[in-house]
């Protein structure tokens, strides 16, 4: 007589065939930042397990039960106790060209910022104050910028890294996408070069990735890599700045880039290397000159200062950018970061405007978290430095004079800080354009802000990534 056994009822369904664990983690990442609630709690008061999110980080699979209970959990806590749909796609790191800010930004707008405020002398000075804790190693001091920009903050620190290393061999490489900002950049090389001679100067238009190695990632990239190399002639910042003119041509055709149909992301139609030395030290730089298909990263410092749009999700900039970045320290390098916090005046204006409206969202210790998931066991000899506030929060203003914020606010003050407020908070064109149509009160929200405060000023955070020395 056979006996039937009890079936056993099929092995539930793993979440993770419908929704990835990025997508799980931004939806539980968005809800902790709303809720000021630290994740491993999160954890706790969903499904009664305080390492959920790190598993989840490290690549486990969790059921669909468990699913169901974090959607639960999340719905009851929210406003409006919404569940999201099962499968929900968190959007991918995407960008309209139109509003995408980082790339396709309006010059008059950022140039109107630069030149008002203090931002880019301050960023300077506390970069800055990284170079006594550094320790290059022969033949050179090595220095990267994860985003040069007009190249301002750059020449700062290369002025005080000269008065700190006056006859140190410097090896300075930058990654930045934007020709025009390229142009401006350069524009700085030339005094530079006069007062350090012993300088190497790298420009690439390389992904974050890539750029540090000065090595295209796909073989197709890499097959189709420019390498250009200029040794100037002449002992004069004016000798050099007419060679370095020369270059435009060159730009105009090999400094190009597009929009990629799937993210709506900027990207390079071909990988460039630009590298720049004077010719009457090219004996003493022979060592420090990189040569296509043999460089290396190990730097002593990495600038990143405001390299990820504030909007961005904290996976995005700690995969994509920052811990690409922390694998090209050498031994005793140091990585610093900065990006704006918010809780100033400045964000008093754009809520004034938009209620609500807050697009810093992800702090530093959330960020540092991040990374440091993301590198795993590469990280080990890592030290990730948040530090406390009154060292890691730094002010910048804006400048104007005292009788333009005190007494009767005139309207190209007015619209000067209105212009500081929504650049640092990213406000997307679109929506300038609407809010500025259909009412009046974007002046007055400065006006206002102005009087209260007798001036105007915003927040920017730092953090540091060292590598441990030998």
């Amino acid at each position: 007589m056979m006996t039937h056994l009890p079936r056993c009822p099929p092995p539930l369904p793993i979440a993770s065939q419908l929704m990835k664990n990025d997508e799980i983690l931004n939806q539980i990442s968005e809800f902790c930042r709303q809720a000021d609630m630290a994740e491993s709690t999160f954890g706790r008061r969903a499904v009664n397990d305080g390492k959920l999110v790190h598993r989840l980080r490290e690549g486990k699979r969790i059921t669909i039960d468990t699913l169901d209970r974090i959607q639960a959990y999340i719905a009851a806590s929210t406003p409006g106790g919404v569940v999201p749909p099962r499968g929900l796609q968190v959007r991918e790191e995407k960008r309209d060209p139109r509003s995408n800010f980082r790339f396709f930004e309006n010059r008059q707008k950022y140039l109107l910022f630069v030149h008002t405020c203090s931002e880019k002398r301050v960023i300077a000075e506390r970069i800055g104050l990284e170079l006594s804790s550094i320790h290059p190693r022969p033949p050179a001091l090595r220095v990267f910028d994860a985003g040069i920009g007009d190249g301002t903050v750059l020449a700062r620190v290369m002025r005080l890294m000269h008065g700190r290393f006056p006859h140190m061999p410097f090896y300075v490489a930058g990654k930045e996408l934007s020709l025009e900002d390229v142009r401006l950049t350069l524009e700085k090389v030339p005094d530079r070069l006069f007062e350090h001679p012993a300088t190497v100067f790298v420009l690439t238009n390389m992904y974050y990735a890539e750029a540090p190695w000065l090595t295209p990632k796909s073989q197709a990239a890499a097959a189709g890599m420019i390498w250009h190399e200029v040794p100037l002639r002449g002992a004069s910042s004016g000798e050099f700045e007419v060679q370095i003119a020369d270059l435009r041509p060159f730009l105009e055709q090999n400094w190009r880039a597009s929009v990629s149909p799937r993210t709506g992301m900027p990207i390079y139609e071909r990988p460039v290397a630009l590298v720049l030395y004077r010719e009457d030290h090219r004996f003493l730089l022979d060592s420090i000159i990189p040569r296509a298909g043999r460089t290396e990263a190990n730097f002593d410092l990495v600038i990143a200062s405001q390299p990820y749009r504030a909007k961005s999700s904290v996976n995005f900039r700690a995969k994509r950018i920052i811990a690409p970045l922390a694998r090209a320290l050498r031994p005793g390098g140091r990585l610093i970061g900065i990006h704006s916090h918010g809780q100033d005046p400045g964000m008093e204006i754009i809520q004034a405007v938009w209620p609500g409206e807050n697009p810093f969202s992800v702090s530093r210790h959330e960020l540092l978290r991040a990374v440091k998931y993301e590198l795993g066991s590469t990280g080990r000899d890592l030290n990730f430095n948040a530090y406390a506030d009154n060292r890691s929060i730094f002010r910048y203003d804006m400048e104007a004079l005292p009788n333009e914020v005190t007494g009767s606010i005139g309207t190209s003050t007015a619209f000067a800080a209105w212009n500081a407020a929504v650049y640092v908070a990213q406000i997307e064109d679109d929506r300038l354009t609407e809010e500025m149509a259909q009412s009046g009160r974007t002046l007055d929200a400065a006006r206002g802000v102005l009087r209260r405060h007798n001036g105007l000023w915003f927040y920017d955070e730092s953090y540091v990534i060292s590598r441990r020395r030998d």
